[in-house]
């Protein structure tokens, strides 16, 4: 059913609300406001120990080239360090956000519930995020659902059965747009997908975080997409003008001078108008969770997906808090992300 699911509890004047298993997230007293429950969770919060064995697959456009590039995939690992496969249980594939990986919190949030339900999962990074520069120019951007396309393929050729598919922010947006794009071919590939925090119109995410207190977090994220930067440059000489990107003080401008040309997009307007899923939720047709707290930072609560801008086959669940991908409760000596990994695969498990 289509709607915005205030889970237990309509939101005034919501259409067709979803329901959902579980109560809607509500912050501890003490973690006020969307920051607090951003930050906390992410630098402070406890992040289960899961044990990964990584794969790397030569990319769709670099097979059988030594020069090829590749895209590395953290798998659940057994008690060998192998990575562990439970014939006939489902398979989790989460794409991880903006500069993120398999050990980010929330990576390690959804592996350790999906080891501890039997289930098997990996973590596919975009290329650049594992650890090791990429070998091609190009990296990995917003609207990147033909590389959603390849690696949920090549994920089910290798591994059959039935596949979920799960993306937080940067990575939601991608699966997004894959899923409304392909339409019932998604459906033919992943049984539900979800989108956790995701700025499914990548221009009020954009401006949202080049302003005020925000800037913070855009400063995070330039310091390891410059770093980068650099050695495409010390590899690729001119590849792009690096003394403007080195002054670039927003993600607007190093989308401008990196990210859009590299990716064949005019400049920051034209990419975030195309890489943006926001206009594709209507074409979905494999069920899909959107989770969006209304209080995202990053994620102007205006800019959200109201129930007329989706299919029939979208849950709107917007909770009024959670921070951009927080969802902290207490727990002994911290902060534990669980409430997510319990919303998702309840969600997941309905689908089954």
């Amino acid at each position: 059913m289509t709607g915005v699911g205030v889970p237990e509890v309509a939101r005034p004047g919501a259409a067709g609300v979803a329901r959902s298993p579980l109560r809607a997230y509500r912050a501890p007293a003490w973690l006020p406001g969307g920051h607090a429950q951003t930050i906390v969770p992410a630098l402070l919060g406890r992040r289960p120990a899961v044990g990964y064995a990584r794969e790397r697959w030569p990319s769709r456009d670099g097979a059988g080239r030594e020069d090829g590039d590749f895209v590395d995939v953290d798998w659940i690992a057994d008690a060998d360090g192998q990575p562990r496969w439970i014939p006939g249980a489902p398979l989790v594939v989460l794409f991880h956000g903006l500069e993120g990986s398999s050990r980010s919190a929330y990576s390690c949030a959804l592996m350790s519930a999906v080891a501890a339900r039997g289930w098997n999962g990996c973590v596919p990074h975009f290329r650049g995020c594992s650890g090791e520069i990429n070998r091609l120019p190009r990296a990995y951007h917003s609207g990147d659902s033909d590389e959603i396309d390849w690696i949920l393929a090549t994920a089910a050729a290798r591994r059959p059965g039935v596949l979920f598919a799960a993306g937080v922010s940067l990575g939601g947006n991608a699966l997004m747009k894959w899923a409304g794009e392909r339409g019932a071919r998604a459906a033919r590939t992943a049984r539900a997908v979800a989108a956790v925090c995701s700025p499914l119109d990548l221009a009020a995410s954009g401006h949202a975080l080049a302003r005020g207190f925000n800037r913070l977090y855009t400063r995070m994220f330039l310091r390891t997409l410059k770093a980068k930067s650099e050695a495409k440059l010390a590899r690729f000489p001119g590849l792009f003008d690096g003394t403007a990107m080195r002054r670039a003080r927003d993600l607007y401008a190093f989308d401008n001078i990196v990210t859009a040309p590299l990716h064949g997009f005019r400049d920051t307007d034209d990419y975030w108008a195309r890489a943006s899923a926001q206009p594709w939720l209507r074409g979905i047709e494999v069920p899909a969770l959107v989770l969006n707290a209304r209080n995202d930072p990053f994620v102007p609560a205006a800019s959200l997906p109201g129930p007329g801008a989706v299919s029939p086959s979208v849950t709107l669940d917007q909770p009024e808090q959670g921070g951009h991908v927080g969802f902290g409760r207490p727990a002994p000596l911290g902060v534990a992300i669980d409430w997510l990994p319990d919303r998702l695969l309840s969600f997941f498990e309905s689908h089954q």
